[in-house]
C-alpha cells in the first residue's frame, strides 16, 4: 500500500535499516555457503568464477542494475502527489524496458561467452558464464518489482525476495558445484586437462544464481496480485488530469536508467579492468594458472568478507533515493539535506566498526572460514580494511546525488577516479611489482577520489556541508578504543580458540562501541525513538547516564 510521502520521509532510515538487515543476513549467507563452495571447487574454481562474475556483473549493470534505484526515484516523485495512475504506468513503462534491455544482454553473454573469457585470458571461464546468461534477463524484471515497492516507501518486500534469493542460491550452488565437479573431473581425464574440473565446478555455483533470482521473482509477482486490489482501488480515486503517455514514460525512464547505468558501470567497471590488468601482466611476468589461484583467494575470501559492511551502505542508499526524490519533487530542500545528513552518519556509525573489526580479526576469520593458511587472505583483508569505510563513502554519496537529480556529476566522478586508478594500478604492478596488493591499493585510492569528489559535489548542488565530529569523528574514535581492546582479547585468548577469540571479541566489542557512540552523542534521542525498541533503549541509556 502507497505510503504518504510525509511518513515516507520521515522513515526512511528505517527501512533502510530493514534493507541493511537483510543485506547482512544476504552476505552472512553468500559467506557461508561460499566457503564450502570453496573448499569444493578451490581457489582456481575461485578464479574461474570470478572472471565469469565480473563479465556478467558488467552486463547486470548496463541491463538492469540502475532499474530498481530509477524506477524508485520516478514512482516516489508521482505518489507524492496523489499520482497513482502515472506511478503504474512507470511501472508498466519499466517492465517494458526490463524486458528489452534484459533479453539484448542475456542473448549477448550467452552466445558470446567465448569472446568475453578469452578477453580476460580466462577461456575456461566461459562455461560459467552461460549459466549465468539467463539471470539478465530475470534479475531485469525482479528489479523493476523492487523499485516499484521501494517507491511505494516500502524495502520489506525487496528485503524479503534478498533472503529468498540467497537462500535458494546457496542450497543450488553447493549441490550444483559437488555435482559438476566431479563430472569435470571425468571430462578432465578423457580431454587430459585437470583445469576443466575446476571449471565446471565454478560453472555449477553461478547455478543458483540462476536459480535463486528466479525464486525471488516468483514472491515478488505473488505479492504483486495480493496488493492489486488495493492499487487499482488507489488509481479509480486518482484525480490527475495529466496522463503521461508510455512514450513520455519510456523517455523518462532512459533518461534517469542511463547516466546512473553510466555511473555505476564506471564505478564498478574497475573489478572486470582489475582482473584484466592483473591477467595481463602477470602473465607477462610469466605467471601461469597460479595467478587465478591468487585472485580466488583475493575475490572468495578476502573481499567477499570485506564486502558484507559495504553492503549496508548500498541498502541506506537504496532507501535514500526515493525519500530524496520526494523532497526535491515537493522543493523540500531543507528536508533532503536532513536526510543526507542522516544517511551518512548512520553509514558511518556501522562502517568504521566494522573496517576495524575485520583488520584485527583477520587471520582467525579466515582460519575459522576457510581451509588452508590464512597467511595471503588475512593480509589481503587487513590490507583492504580501509575498502569499508571509503566505498560505504561513496556508494552512498551516489545514490544521493542521483536522489537530488544530479545525475551528471557521479558519472563524471566515476572517470575521474577510474583513470587515476588504472594509471596507479599499472605503476604499482608494473614498476613496483607489488602483484595482488597494488589490485587493493588502487580500489582504497579510486574510492577515496570518489569519496572527496561526491562530497563537493553535494555541496555544490544543494548548499550541503557535511558536519564531521559527529559523522565521523565520534565513530573513528568510539571505533579505535573498540579496537585496542579487542586486540588485547586477542592476544588474551591466543592460546585458547580462534572460535572464541572472535565470539568475546564480537560481543565487547560491539557492547564497547555502541556505549561510547551514546556516550559521545553519535546518535542524537530523536532518531533512536526511530529506530526499533528505539524508545527501550533511550531509557536504558538515561538509566546509566549515557544521554
Amino acid at each position: 500500500m502507497p505510503a504518504k510521502s510525509g511518513k515516507k520521509s520521515s522513515n526512511f532510515i528505517v527501512q533502510g535499516g530493514i534493507l541493511a538487515a537483510a543485506g547482512i543476513v544476504t552476505r552472512l549467507i553468500g559467506m557461508i555457503y561460499r566457503i564450502p563452495v570453496t573448499n569444493i571447487i578451490g581457489d582456481k574454481g575461485n578464479g574461474y568464477y570470478s572472471s565469469a562474475y565480473y563479465v556478467y556483473n558488467i552486463m547486470l549493470l548496463i541491463s538492469s542494475y540502475s532499474l530498481p534505484l530509477a524506477v524508485s526515484k520516478v514512482v516516489s516523485a508521482r505518489l507524492s502527489k496523489n499520482q497513482y495512475k502515472n506511478a503504474a504506468r512507470y511501472f508498466k513503462g519499466g517492465l517494458i524496458f526490463a524486458l528489452i534491455s534484459g533479453g539484448i544482454v542475456c542473448s549477448a553473454v550467452f552466445f558470446f561467452a567465448d569472446f568475453f573469457a578469452s578477453v580476460l585470458k580466462e577461456p575456461l571461464s566461459a562455461i560459467a558464464l552461460r549459466i549465468f546468461a539467463p539471470t539478465l534477463l530475470v534479475v531485469a524484471v525482479m528489479g523493476v518489482f523492487r523499485g516499484y515497492f521501494q517507491g511505494m516507501g516500502t524495502m520489506v518486500p525487496t528485503a524479503v525476495s534478498q533472503i529468498i534469493e540467497q537462500i535458494i542460491n546457496a542450497i543450488i550452488s553447493i549441490i550444483a558445484a559437488k555435482s559438476l565437479f566431479d563430472y569435470g573431473k571425468k571430462a578432465a581425464a578423457l580431454l587430459h586437462n585437470d583445469n576443466l574440473s575446476y571449471a565446471y565446478g565454478a560453472a555449477g555455483s553461478t547455478l543458483g544464481t540462476s536459480v535463486g533470482a528466479f525464486a525471488a521473482l516468483l514472491f515478488l509477482v505473488a505479492l504483486f496480485f495480493l496488493i492489486s486490489g488495493r492499487l487499482r482501488k488507489h488509481m479509480d480515486e486518482d484525480e490527475t488530469r495529466y496522463a503521461e503517455g508510455y512514450g513520455e514514460v519510456l523517455r523518462v525512464i532512459f533518461m534517469t536508467v542511463f547516466p546512473v547505468i553510466l555511473s555505476t558501470a564506471i564505478y564498478n567497471i574497475n573489478d572486470i579492468l582489475d582482473n584484466y590488468i592483473f591477467n595481463r601482466i602477470m602473465t607477462a611476468k610469466g605467471m601461469g594458472v597460479e595467478k587465478t589461484a591468487i585472485w580466488g583467494v583475493y575475490t572468495g575470501k578476502a573481499k567477499l568478507l570485506l564486502n558484507v559492511p559495504i553492503a549496508l551502505s548500498n541498502s541506506i542508499s537504496a532507501s535514500t533515493v526515493p525519500a530524496l526524490a520526494a523532497c526535491v519533487a515537493s522543493d523540500n530542500i531543507r528536508g533532503a539535506r536532513k536526510r543526507v545528513s542522516a544517511a551518512m552518519r548512520f553509514t558511518m556509525i556501522l562502517s568504521f566498526p566494522c573496517a576495524v573489526g575485520l583488520f584485527i580479526l583477520a587471520d582467525p576469520v579466515i582460519s575459522i572460514l576457510f581451509k588452508g593458511d590464512p597467511g595471503q587472505a588475512a593480509d589481503l583483508m587487513r590490507a583492504g580494511a580501509l575498502m569499508v569505510i571509503f566505498y560505504s563513502v561513496s556508494t552512498l554519496s551516489n545514490g544521493m546525488l542521483q536522489g537530488v537529480g544530479r545525475m551528471r556529476i557521479p558519472v563524471v566522478n566515476s572517470v575521474i577516479s577510474l583513470i587515476i586508478h588504472v594509471i596507479l594500478l599499472v605503476i604499482l604492478m608494473d614498476r613496483f611489482d607489488l602483484g595482488i596488493y597494488a589490485v587493493v591499493i588502487s580500489s582504497i585510492v579510486f574510492a577515496a577520489c570518489m569519496c572527496v569528489l561526491n562530497g563537493l559535489g553535494l555541496r555544490l548542488s544543494m548548499n550541503y556541508r557535511q558536519e564531521l565530529y559527529t559523522t565521523f569523528g565520534v565513530p573513528a574514535i568510539s571505533a579505535g578504543i573498540m579496537g585496542v581492546v579487542i586486540f588485547l582479547i586477542t592476544l588474551f585468548l591466543k592460546d585458547v580458540s580462534q572460535i572464541a577469540t572472535v565470539l568475546v571479541s564480537l560481543f565487547v566489542g560491539a557492547l564497547i562501541y555502541c556505549l561510547l557512540i551514546l556516550k559521545l552523542k553519535g546518535v542524537r534521542e530523536a532518531e533512536l525513538y526511530d529506530l526499533p525498541m528505539g524508545g527501550k533503549i533511550v531509557r536504558i541509556a538515561k538509566k546509566i547516564n549515557l544521554m
